[in-house]
């Protein structure tokens, strides 16, 4: 005889659990209208911004992304933007996490001290520092060069912090272990430290390269010819001074959009794993 199998009877919501949900639902209508207003309007040819809000183009059409990869530099703008955002994620990458692993597994004399001062560059803003960096670079002859604006990002404090407390919860029973079998600080680095901290490595490799993609000033000091812009200078460039084609504008803002939401969407578990590993909050 077949087995019989008892279901519980599924629960009402309670009025609490309803009016979170209801909360919930109003807080990401409210975060996805404006990306759905801009999706609207690069579609709608002769978009203005003073009218009020519509969600429904009337003649929908795609003549504004076509318009923006025909103006000269876009396209370049674009490539010079993916190829300065991954060459700062991996340099970062390499720099933040020799720089952990020596803060963690290396202690010496005033380690702690150097650490709090290294973070403390964290509150100091860019602003502050733009006339020197922009100084050196000068005499260094890296102006208008997309080296002269790789090479202020070659470290970053908040990378050495995440990975730092993700070693740090890595056991070090294990590099006991690998010691024992003759093992070298770089084999314990990239065999047993590395792998574990992977979570750790996604979450800021996608900060790392969100922060550099959407970085503007900068870009837009150190950049001077239209061959070397990068694409939040080349989209500040697309808003007239007496008139603007707002659904040109709004194609551009989606294209910027679009990478980083995929790359957000495909490392998503990473990250969340990874923060939460790493105690931020």
């Amino acid at each position: 005889m077949p087995e019989l199998t008892l279901r519980r009877p599924r629960r009402a919501p309670t009025p609490r659990a309803a009016v979170l949900w209801i909360l919930v639902a109003l807080g990401a209508a409210a975060m996805l209208f404006p990306f759905l207003w801009t999706v609207v309007t690069s579609v709608t040819p002769g978009a203005n911004l003073g009218q009020s809000p519509s969600l429904w183009p009337e003649e929908p059409s795609l003549e504004a992304y076509r318009t923006l990869f025909e103006r000269g530099g876009f396209g370049q703008a674009i490539l010079n933007s993916v190829l300065l955002a991954a060459a700062t994620t991996v340099i970062q990458l390499i720099t933040s996490s020799t720089a952990a692993y020596a803060f963690s597994r290396l202690p010496f004399r005033g380690s702690g001290v150097v650490f709090a001062v290294y973070l403390a560059t964290m509150m100091i803003p860019l602003q502050v520092l733009i006339v020197p960096l922009f100084a050196q670079l000068k005499a260094l002859g890296l102006i208008d060069t997309l080296a002269g604006a790789l090479l202020p990002s070659l470290a970053s404090a908040f990378g050495i912090f995440l990975l730092r407390q993700a070693i740090s919860q890595v056991p070090r029973e294990l590099d006991e272990a690998a010691t024992i079998d003759g093992a070298g600080h770089f084999r314990i680095f990239t065999t047993i430290i590395l792998p574990n901290v992977r979570a750790a490595l996604a979450t800021f490799a996608v900060f790392a390269f969100m922060s550099s993609w959407n970085s503007f000033l900068w870009p837009l000091v150190v950049l001077r010819s239209r061959e070397s812009q990068t694409l939040p200078v080349a989209l500040a460039g697309l808003q007239g001074q007496f008139t603007t084609q707002w659904d040109v504008v709004m194609a551009g803002s989606i294209v910027s959009i679009v990478p980083m939401l995929l790359i957000y969407l495909l490392a998503q578990r990473h990250v969340v794993q990874g923060v939460a590993s790493s105690g931020l909050k």
